[in-house]
């Protein structure tokens, strides 16, 4: 599935681990795993399926974000997004849940 970072941070953790240190290396781990996994994926449907990753949608004023969870403190929110091209995921950051 296709995928664009909405920050230049993660878009440098991604591409040239840059920022690792910010992380504990479980949740960077964690990240590369999802990321492949996102890759890989045809559509959302692929991500729903495996339920190891908890792809679930957010509730309340986050109602249009979703998440995967990166361990039991972190997640990653993103968006599903459409354009000219077709449907991809919008990376939007990295957060400590809890």
């Amino acid at each position: 599935m296709r995928f664009k970072f909405r920050s230049k941070k993660l878009a440098g953790l991604y591409s040239d681990e840059r920022g690792t240190h910010k992380y504990p290396p479980a949740v960077v781990e964690a990240f590369f795993d999802a990321m492949g996994i996102i890759d890989a994926a045809l559509d959302e449907r692929d991500l729903y399926a495996l339920k190891g990753l908890r792809y679930e949608k957010l509730k309340g004023p986050r109602k249009h974000q979703r998440s995967i969870r990166l361990g039991r403190q972190y997640r990653l929110i993103l968006t599903v997004e459409r354009d000219d091209q077709g449907t991809y995921l919008a990376i939007i950051n990295v957060e400590d849940y809890h």
